[in-house]
């Protein structure tokens, strides 16, 4: 089977590798959509490497034995290889599992891990059915497309009543400007790129904003009377953004992170925490028995989520899917390992 490969520095490509073969209550997916998160920063970086992507929707093609998914049924495939036993799993955290398996010692390979592949192995229980209608490339917004910010909605609790702040519009902050509108709530998207502001548009953002302006912070309070926002998303993770998601934030609010940061912010306690009373939540996926809820956020915006998808791919191609990813003009990218 091919899968996608980073051979060095801005060089990406496609290699044939053993085809995977499912084992227990592991299955074998046929992948159709391989959406595309950070792995252009692996590219752009030259970190050679074969085990690429963690989102995909396909179509069960093998089963070694009765499991939870039949052959033929389509599916959307979630991240990662938790142990599917501890209280995390089973109360639907699974993304916190401390006991991940480990793959190649359970497969016997290396092979299938890659969701930037044509084949690819998952445990059966996080493998959610596709509803009836939905195509593989919307089933594939169900992991990062859609799935941070909807967990970091769902935490909050965002509703129609609420005024809601995504910073970072990269495909996961688009998404979440997805999320808040289906939520009903007032949105106010913020990125330094003119691109990705004009996308959050088209997704219907209701305001959109310049970081870089001086008076950003100014022009989020008077477009809110002053008060601040109800609850702010960062999906960046730029230090400055965490800082204006809890200065723009209203007393009592709260702020969610969703976008990885290797760096410190700096967090005033007294005034931050205490005198203004805001709560912060970390927040990296959403719980698996809200994969439904999900859903239906998925099926209502097939509009949107076309306009999210802003490009697609084949595998073969996947080198200039990844130079047009280090760009920043685009949203979300998704990969057709079939052509």
């Amino acid at each position: 089977m091919k899968v996608a490969a980073i051979f060095g520095e801005c060089k990406g490509g496609v290699i044939d590798v053993p085809e995977p073969k499912p084992k227990d209550n592991w299955v074998l997916v046929k992948v159709h959509a391989a959406p595309m998160c950070t792995e252009y920063k692996g590219f752009v970086g030259g970190r050679a490497t074969t085990s690429l992507g963690h989102e995909a929707a396909g179509e069960v093609v093998a089963v070694a034995q009765p499991v939870r998914v039949a052959v033929g049924d389509r599916v959307a495939v979630m991240p990662q290889y938790p142990c599917g036993v501890c209280a995390l799993c089973i109360r639907g955290d699974y993304i916190h599992c401390q006991h991940n398996v480990a793959f190649d010692k359970f497969t016997g390979g290396a092979e299938g891990r890659a969701t930037m592949a044509q084949y690819l192995l998952k445990p059966d229980w996080l493998l959610p059915k596709l509803p009836d209608g939905v195509s593989y490339a919307h089933g594939g917004m169900a992991c990062c497309g859609l799935g941070p910010t909807f967990g970091a909605a769902q935490r909050m609790g965002i509703g129609a009543f609420d005024t809601f702040m995504v910073t970072g519009l990269g495909p996961v902050g688009l998404g979440g400007v997805i999320n808040g509108k289906h939520r009903g709530a007032r949105v106010i998207a913020v990125d330094i790129n003119p691109y990705r502001r004009e996308k959050a548009c088209e997704l219907g953002a209701d305001e959109v904003i310049d970081p870089s302006d001086e008076h950003a912070l100014q022009q989020i309070m008077d477009l809110t009377d002053g008060v601040g926002v109800d609850a702010a998303v960062d999906c960046s993770g730029a230090v400055p953004a965490h800082r204006l998601c809890i200065d723009a934030v209203r007393r009592r609010g709260q702020v969610a992170f969703v976008g990885e940061c290797g760096e410190d912010t700096p967090l005033h306690v007294s005034r931050d925490m205490i005198r203004k009373g805001i709560t912060l939540v970390g927040s990296w996926h959403y719980n698996l028995q809200d994969v439904p809820k999900l859903m239906q956020v998925v099926r209502a915006n097939a509009d949107r989520l076309d306009r999210l998808i802003s490009h697609t791919f084949s595998l073969d191609d996947v080198q200039k899917a990844w130079e047009l990813q280090a760009t920043g003009a685009c949203a979300k990218v998704v990969l057709k390992p079939w052509g």
